[in-house]
């Protein structure tokens, strides 16, 4: 674990330069040991560090790091609870997957085998960001890693199902956006009057679902 200021009201703990499993747990644990934690404004966790905000008018990086070590160390290092398998169901391709095309040339393979591939494993929430209620999602397959967008999109619908680099995720909102878009799901979310608001949080497992014909 590294600890070092990222700003005159921050600090951010690392977990080595790596995506990995071992990361994304330490990751978890210690956001789960500083929520709520008397000094802390914000956190923004990653998949492998953790942004840490405070009031600098009250608190030093000092004296938040000596708080962030001990609370590391009282936290207990069991595995988390089980996790919720969360299935969503997705229409691939066509208008609402307009890169499957271009994925499945990138890998010279059809577009039915990218479908395959990325509803044939059970992802992690790595953590949640960028925007509110993005998943980011750890276990995409290594034959479908394929580079962002050269120049992201103006629009991307709500519910869209992406990858991008090794990493999977679906846009909670409609916003601009470089992934790779390749299919869509029905489901919201983000819903403000639900409880919790989001569908999948942080820890979280996910499966992806091909529905209409063809499962696009």
């Amino acid at each position: 674990m590294r600890i070092g200021a990222a700003s005159d009201r921050s600090l951010l703990v690392s977990f080595g330069d790596e995506i990995s499993p071992q990361a994304t747990r330490a990751v978890w644990r210690m956001t789960a040991a500083l929520a709520g934690a008397r000094g802390i404004v914000n956190l923004h966790p990653a998949f492998a560090s953790v942004l840490v905000e405070f009031d600098p008018r009250f608190h030093s990086h000092h004296e938040i790091e000596s708080l962030i070590r001990d609370r590391i160390e009282e936290a207990p290092e069991d595995e988390p609870a089980a996790s919720r398998l969360v299935e969503i169901p997705v229409h691939y391709g066509g208008a609402r997957g307009p890169d499957l095309e271009d994925v499945a040339r990138y890998h010279s393979l059809p577009p039915r085998r990218v479908i395959e591939l990325h509803s044939s494993v059970e992802y992690e929430v790595a953590f949640v960001g960028f925007a509110t209620c993005f998943p980011y999602l750890a276990g995409l397959p290594a034959e479908l890693a394929t580079p962002r967008l050269a120049a992201p999109r103006k629009h991307v619908a709500a519910g869209s199902v992406a990858i991008a680099s090794s990493q999977a995720g679906i846009y909670p909102l409609a916003s601009p956006g470089g992934w790779r878009i390749i299919g869509r799901t029905p489901l919201r979310l983000f819903d403000p009057a639900g409880e919790p608001p989001p569908l999948v949080r942080m820890g979280d497992r996910v499966r992806f679902v091909p529905i209409g014909e063809g499962g696009r």
